[in-house]
């Protein structure tokens, strides 16, 4: 790509093409957000100054980025961000990105626990996410159900600094309890009985792994991917850590990979006590969360 006398939109379509020609899906997406990331600018600017010259000196860092998402390295964590829910998050490779599917997640969990919580009624729920990542589930939750707990938990320290991060920029500072520990076991061994339990665990089959979309397959963690020989291992263990305790949950919502949601939704069953266990599609139409609930 040559930099001499290009426009801020000539280097844009020539990224588009550099990316595509390299596999990248959405290229010109991925261009555009690169770009923002590169200048500084938000896309209302970089709309508005189409036609000024390309920095002549940012054009080494420029051909920088663009390798390293021609490689496969998500533009997620090139530009170090991702938004969800209408919030803006922090990611990094210690943590997986943020998929879409989990709003749908997130979504349904306030439908539901308002729903089982009316405000006003009494004591709101505590809401615990296992496995949490960067943090979105909680401190969405912790926005938009400012009434509610909230604990998070993850078996990575690393995990849970970039989360306790992601609620101080988004507001929810001190709103969120953080446990270091393996799934439900530090949130019992604190003494806490959660009234709702949200999950995204690692679900897919170790033997799928190396299938994998090499964006996920060599840049995201396995830690976070490997489900076991059935990707159902985290459910399994999670059903029977639930089981384990005199009180219940009264609402439990789980992400499941395509093809698990009915075994997932019979784990929950077989605990016999939730009047009502459903599944939630995804936009693309696959059954992608399992819901529990008891009145």
């Amino acid at each position: 790509m040559d930099a001499t006398g290009k426009t801020i939109r000539e280097a844009y379509v020539e990224a588009s093409s550099f990316l595509k020609r390299h596999g990248v899906d959405e290229p010109a997406q991925n261009g555009q957000l690169l770009l923002e990331h590169l200048l500084g600018w938000s896309r209302t600017r970089l709309y508005l100054n189409w036609q000024d010259p390309f920095p002549e000196d940012l054009e080494l860092d420029w051909q920088r980025l663009l390798s390293r998402r021609a490689g496969g390295e998500p533009v997620q964590y090139i530009i170090g961000s991702e938004g969800f829910y209408g919030l803006t998050f922090q990611v990094a490779p210690a943590v997986l990105i943020p998929r879409p599917e989990t709003e749908i997640l997130v979504q349904e969990i306030m439908y539901r626990g308002k729903r089982l919580w009316p405000e006003g009624s009494g004591r709101q729920p505590l809401a615990v996410d296992i496995g949490t990542g960067s943090g979105v589930i909680p401190v969405t939750l912790a926005v938009h159900c400012p009434s509610w707990e909230i604990a998070a938990v993850d078996i990575s320290d690393t995990a849970l600094q970039l989360a306790r991060r992601n609620a101080e920029l988004n507001g929810a500072a001190g709103r969120i309890r953080f446990l270091e520990g393996d799934l439900l076991a530090p949130v019992y061994a604190a003494g806490l009985s959660p009234d709702i339990v949200i999950s995204n665990p690692p679900y897919i089959k170790s033997s799928d792994l190396p299938d994998l979309q090499r964006e996920v397959r060599d840049f995201e963690p396995h830690l976070a991917l490997d489900g076991g020989d059935d990707g159902l291992d985290f459910y399994r263990r999670l059903t029977e850590q639930l089981a384990s305790q005199p009180v219940k949950p009264r609402l439990v919502g789980f992400e499941v990979g395509m093809g698990q949601a009915p075994d997932v939704a019979a784990l929950l069953r077989e605990l016999g006590v939730f009047d009502r266990v459903g599944i939630v599609k995804d936009l693309a139409g696959i059954e992608r969360h399992v819901l529990a609930e008891r009145d």
